[in-house]
């Protein structure tokens, strides 16, 4: 990472780290001017959950008319632009590297800054995005694919990890407890609908890892659980219906009884939530409530912000780039790359 005092606007955001191509413009005096994003679940669905080398054809094929259109909307012209800011990890290593090649070309074309941006403090800074934005410090619950994550925020770029899942994550537990059932790709989402016909009660899934301290996560048990509790049901669709809400209850309640204790634990007044699991309904309804009891505020995304998004990147992207940070014209992607392992802001 290097520094300079070059404070550029407006930003170009890309983000490619696995099915969804995001482009956005942002502008720290103007906002978000445009984003555009483009999903292959059509693409995966076929195979029941997405394919490496795919998506990274796939993105070659639509990110640069994405570009195009989004510079379009914006209503900006490609040598207006003062950065470029893409997703460097963690991810698909194909995928990232689609995103970073096309950055890195056009960064040095134009001659100017580029910056890798973390994909997980891309999903920690959504919320921003917001007219009511959450201001550091706060306690982040990220939920996003492979991570379920609590997060403690000092400030931008200064992270704590109080607690990570030890296996399956809450989003992969969905998408893994959906195909078990035969729902059809995407998983999640699916589950989550399904969920809402049904009422709870039926079945009585554990809340993993809450009888005992701490704030690590672990869902791989609450899923052998419910594959049990299938294998041994008539498997109706009343039954299936059933077994997706009480699963999702007990998702839910074990992501809202870890939040409280991490905000007990570190006395924040603010909680963000962000990622695709953020986007549950019943999860936000149940932290609003949570927050309320016990006096402290909850900061979400925008349904469209929550799933992977280049809005966020962007954003990301300029706060670091208007602090002067930018990295040099190698290109690296890092499928695996720590949050703490980030460089605070000066």
């Amino acid at each position: 990472m290097q520094t300079s005092n070059a404070k550029p606007v407006p930003v170009l955001g890309i983000e490619s780290s696995c099915d969804e191509t995001g482009v956005a413009v942002y502008d720290r005096e103007r906002g978000l001017l445009a984003h555009a994003l483009y999903s292959q679940v059509q693409l995966h669905a076929e195979y029941g959950g997405v394919v490496p080398e795919l998506a990274s054809r796939d993105h070659v094929r639509k990110l640069l008319p994405l570009i195009r259109q989004t510079l379009a909307e914006a209503g900006i012209r490609i040598a207006d632009l003062g950065g470029v800011a893409y997703t460097a990890g963690p991810g698909l290593v194909g995928a990232l590297l689609v995103g970073a090649s096309a950055a890195r070309s056009m960064a040095w074309a134009l001659e100017i800054p580029a910056i890798g941006v973390h994909h997980m403090e891309g999903h920690l800074l959504a919320p921003m995005l917001e007219e009511e934005p959450p201001e550091p410090p706060f306690v982040a619950l990220l939920v996003s694919g492979g991570h379920s994550m609590l997060i403690e925020v000092a400030a931008i770029g200064r992270y704590r990890l109080l607690g990570d899942t030890l296996d399956d994550a809450a989003g992969e537990a969905f998408d893994k407890t959906a195909k078990m059932m035969g729902l059809p790709y995407p998983g999640g989402p699916t589950l989550a609908r399904l969920a809402a016909t049904a009422e709870p009660g039926q079945f009585r899934f554990t809340r993993p890892m809450t009888d005992r301290p701490g704030l690590d996560f672990s869902f791989s048990g609450l899923k052998t659980q419910v594959l049990l509790a299938w294998q041994r049901s008539d498997q109706s669709d009343s039954v299936r219906a059933s077994i997706a809400r009480d699963f999702e209850e007990a998702i839910v309640e074990t992501l809202v009884i870890k939040c409280r204790r991490a905000m007990q634990a570190t006395g924040a007044r603010r909680l963000v939530i962000a990622g695709g699991v953020g986007a549950n309904r019943r999860l936000r309804a149940q932290l609003v409530d949570a927050a309320a009891a016990d006096g402290f505020k909850t900061y979400f995304p925008r349904l469209e912000f929550c799933t992977d998004n280049g809005a966020m990147i962007a954003l990301a992207g300029s706060i670091r780039l208007h602090a002067g940070q930018f990295n040099d014209a190698q290109i690296k992607v890092f499928p695996r790359w720590d949050l703490e392992s980030l460089s605070p802001l000066a």
